[in-house]
């Protein structure tokens, strides 16, 4: 099946920016561009300092025809140092998604799901300790391998159940047509199944590539993920941003990875107190697919 193309652009609505360079809104509410420092510094935590370094990024280091931007072992944090002519427009030759919540329509309910593998008992005291969200895989890495296997098997419940009601997100299929149009990359990276993408794929006729799945370890929040899709196309992290709906897994991996990040946040739930002191912000938020497209168009460079 053909992917799916428009190249009519959509309006551009507003959008909120987290970033040093984005633009505020007046009295009016339009967008209205800031006034650049000269010259800007931004500086990535380097993840790899307390972390093993996976094969994908032994990888991309050796396979890269250019230096990449990436966290350097000597020391805690790297810096990139762009002109203010740069800073306005940074190449954007690739765009990651998130699948569930992002390119589809929310369909699982991953508090059932987390209690049912937890029971109800742990799920609130892991959820008490991390507020901003639970990484049940991580969770369930640890268990024993009865233990993993049903918990597993919970899961796969839930994801076929998802399935079933899988729904494209609105915005979607008009964002990936304006890519192709610039001729855009597109990938995507989610912690569900092989199945679900090359379900996402049948159905809807939109394809991604590459399309990496939890089969792929380590999965988001490390950055393997994307740092492999940047291998295979070629291209630095900071000619990439990642859009998803999670600021534990695909903001972290975007950052981690020194990409650029957009969070897709529909309901307004990431405005509470419990992720005011989280480890990554994103560089952009944006309340719905269609509001992407005007930030891509607005803040980058779409060079293919």
């Amino acid at each position: 099946m053909k992917n799916v193309a428009c190249h009519q652009k959509p309006p551009l609505p507003q959008a909120r920016f987290f970033n040093h360079q984005s633009p505020t809104a007046n009295s009016t509410n339009s967008i209205t561009p800031t006034t650049p420092t000269p010259t800007t510094t931004v500086s990535y935590p380097n993840y790899y300092t307390s972390h093993p370094m996976p094969p994908s990024l032994f990888f991309f280091l050796s396979n890269s025809t250019k230096k990449p931007f990436l966290p350097s072992s000597s020391s805690s944090f790297i810096t990139q140092t762009m002109t203010t002519s740069s800073l306005s427009k940074t190449r954007l030759r690739g765009v990651v998604f998130d699948m569930d919540g992002t390119l589809t329509v929310p369909a699982i309910d991953f508090p059932a799901m987390y209690k049912a593998v937890l029971g109800d008992d742990e799920y609130k005291r892991i959820k008490a300790e991390n507020p901003s969200g639970i990484d049940i895989l991580h969770h369930i890495d640890n268990f024993p391998s009865d233990k993993q296997r049903k918990a597993y098997e919970i899961i796969a419940d839930y994801e076929r159940q998802g399935l079933d009601r899988l729904q494209i997100m609105p915005g979607a299929a008009e964002l990936c047509g304006l890519l192709d149009s610039n001729k855009i990359r597109r990938g995507l990276i989610t912690r569900n199944v092989k199945s679900a993408v090359d379900l996402f794929h049948e159905r809807f006729g939109i394809t991604f590539s590459p399309a990496l799945s939890r089969e792929f370890r380590p999965y988001k929040p490390d950055p393997a993920p994307l740092l492999h899709i940047c291998s295979a196309w070629e291209v630095q992290p900071n000619e990439v941003i990642m859009v998803g709906d999670s600021l534990k897994d695909d903001v972290a991996c975007g950052k981690r990875a020194g990409a650029f990040t957009c969070l897709l946040d529909e309901t307004g739930r990431y405005n509470s107190p419990d992720y005011a002191d989280v480890e990554f912000k994103p560089d952009f938020k944006v309340t719905s697919l269609a509001e992407v497209y005007s930030i891509l168009e607005g803040n980058f460079d779409l060079s293919p």
